[in-house]
């Protein structure tokens, strides 16, 4: 017998573990620091990376599910590093390997569950030496996640290194509370955003109102090769999405079909809604008081009259000799508003009441996108309009939730209210006095969340922070991002290589209200004719669905879907 086959027969290579084989054994560890455990010499450190599900089977039979969160190379005799074998002999490296030298992990346990049909359970104790490590199998996700053929539930990724393994949010509680989606430019925060809302959308679990900044959740917009994907409304029926535009010709232009066009009257706009735009105009404290008296003296054309060259403003005459309100800041604040006449959407007079509009749709359960055209490239225009709009239907839902409680009329459906470049709105010098802190601070109190969109996340008022109930983070890089992400989070250390590993494109970490643990998912690919097809499909049988999704991929999405 040669040497190499007398090696195979007492050193067999072993293939690399399989999904729910066996990986390891817990050779330390404490509650507080998680687990070390100990590889066997056929797991393939390689295989293994940092993000990836795995389970610790107990003696009692406790099974605790937890996230790798460091892998590392180790050895019996610490001289090794120092006087490393000759490892060009195949023989001597291979005696060496899982022997003299061997791998370990680092394991962080999140949930246990006791015996087959027990609950998953917080944390509260920790497995015993020598407790053996295995990889999740698909049955163990779906113990803790729950199945997307369970109502309520929406597939939204696989987990890390389990292809083919879906993990499902619960809906439900994901709208219980608001929610985030963070990440730095480039990690495809859209794209999962519009999944996400796909999601609700189809499980009909909440209606949905999205400031759309840059065109890309309506009709159509373009992935980063430049081919074309299909938005919410031509992924849903009229009945169910409805397009409004602040920039009729823009949507014209894109070849958006559109429901209503949006146009906002100087006489609508109050001084609350000016006051959401105090630090972009660089709006003092005085000024900013001197707009509740402005529109107190003026009445409703208080902007109007601002704005009107030729009004000498004889009203104000008076304040002004008293000094109730000085020359230089009525001046100011001329200036400054004199912004709005680069809005299109606003005009001195206005007819219809464009959040009437909006609020008859969304009581319809008729999801609403706000398409800003041209004007999203102005956030002056952004933050004004879904200040605005969304001021207005918190008050509605505010009346419609207290007469539902006295007895006198239906609770609203639950709403969800999409903003990017959220840590505009929710800044901490200005989170307090915004519709937007308030709404994140109450809690569902009224049936309105937030769904908020960001790439600096340390930008947003850390009180709102902590409030946001599930967060969906792709790739950060900023410590102080990652600081604010984990924010109110308990035991997060753990989690910061997590998040520090991700890839570029189509990963992201899961954690808080939705799902029972954190979990780190490659994201499903939104805009492949599988994923309109379930879209679409409804009760429909499997060949009518894909017949319905290439249709779909052809554009022909619209009222026959």
């Amino acid at each position: 017998m040669t040497q190499p086959e007398e090696l195979d027969r007492w050193f067999p290579r072993l293939p690399e573990p399989s999904p729910a084989q066996r990986l390891g054994i817990v050779v330390g560890g404490s509650l507080s620091k998680g687990l070390e455990v100990k590889l066997d010499p056929q797991t393939v450190v390689e295989g293994l990376a940092v993000g990836r599900y795995v389970v610790v089977h107990g003696r009692t039979g406790r099974r605790f599910f937890s996230i790798i969160n460091d892998v590392a190379l180790d050895a019996v005799n610490p001289l090794i590093e120092r006087t490393p074998p000759d490892v060009s002999d195949s023989f001597i490296a291979r005696v060496h390997e899982g022997t003299s030298t061997f791998g370990r992990i680092h394991v962080a346990p999140m949930l246990v569950m006791e015996g087959e049909s027990g609950e998953p359970k917080p944390v509260k104790t920790i497995p015993a030496h020598f407790t053996p490590v295995y990889t999740a199998s698909e049955e163990d996700v779906a113990l803790v996640f729950g199945r997307e053929t369970e109502p309520g539930y929406f597939y939204i990724g696989d987990p890390l290194e389990m292809e083919g393994v879906h993990v499902a949010l619960d809906l439900n509680r994901f709208v219980e509370r608001s929610a985030g989606v963070f990440g730095k430019t480039g990690t495809g925060k859209t794209f999962l955003t519009r999944l996400l809302l796909a999601g609700i959308i189809r499980q009909q679990v909440a209606v949905n109102l999205v400031f759309d900044m840059h065109n890309e959740y309506g009709w159509k917009s373009q992935d980063e090769a430049r081919q074309e994907v299909k938005g919410l409304r031509q992924l849903f029926s009229t009945g169910q999405v409805s397009v409004f535009t602040l920039d009729e010709e823009s949507s014209r232009r894109r070849g958006s079909k559109v429901d209503a066009v949006v146009r906002i009257g100087y006489d609508q706009i109050e001084p609350e809604d000016v006051d959401s735009l105090a630090g972009l105009l660089a709006l003092s404290d005085v000024q900013v008081g001197a707009l509740y008296f402005l529109r107190r003296r003026l009445g409703r054309g208080w902007v109007a009259r601002l704005l009107d060259e030729e009004d000498r403003l004889e009203d104000l005459d008076e304040a002004l000799e008293r000094g109730t309100i000085h020359g230089g800041t009525l001046g100011a604040i001329q200036r400054k508003l004199g912004m709005f006449r680069r809005f299109g959407f606003l005009r001195p007079r206005v007819e219809e009441d464009p959040v009437g509009r909006i609020l008859e749709y969304l009581d319809r359960g008729v999801n609403v996108v706000l398409e800003f055209g041209r004007f999203g490239s102005s956030l002056e225009a952004y933050i004004l309009v879904a200040n605005y709009v969304t001021r207005r239907i918190h008050d509605h839902y505010v009346a419609r939730k207290e007469a539902a409680l006295g007895g006198r009329g239906e609770e609203p459906r639950s709403l969800v209210i999409t903003i990017e470049e959220a840590h505009k709105f929710l800044d901490p010098a200005v989170a307090r006095h915004t519709i937007f802190g308030t709404i994140a601070r109450e809690l569902r109190k009224y049936n309105v969340t937030l769904l908020i969109v960001d790439q600096r996340p340390s930008g947003i008022d850390p009180e709102v922070m902590s409030q946001i109930g599930t967060r969906v983070t792709c790739l950060l890089d900023d410590e102080a991002d990652i600081r604010a992400v984990f924010s109110g989070v308990a035991g997060s250390q753990p989690l910061r290589e997590v998040l520090a590993r991700l890839d570029t494109r189509q990963q992201a970490l899961v954690m808080g209200h939705a799902v029972p643990m954190p979990v780190v998912v490659r994201t499903r690919t939104y805009g492949t004719p599988e994923f309109y097809a379930e879209i679409v499909g409804g009760e429909e049988g499997p060949e009518a669905v894909l017949a319905r999704g290439r249709a779909v991929l052809r554009g022909e999405g619209d009222e026959e879907i």
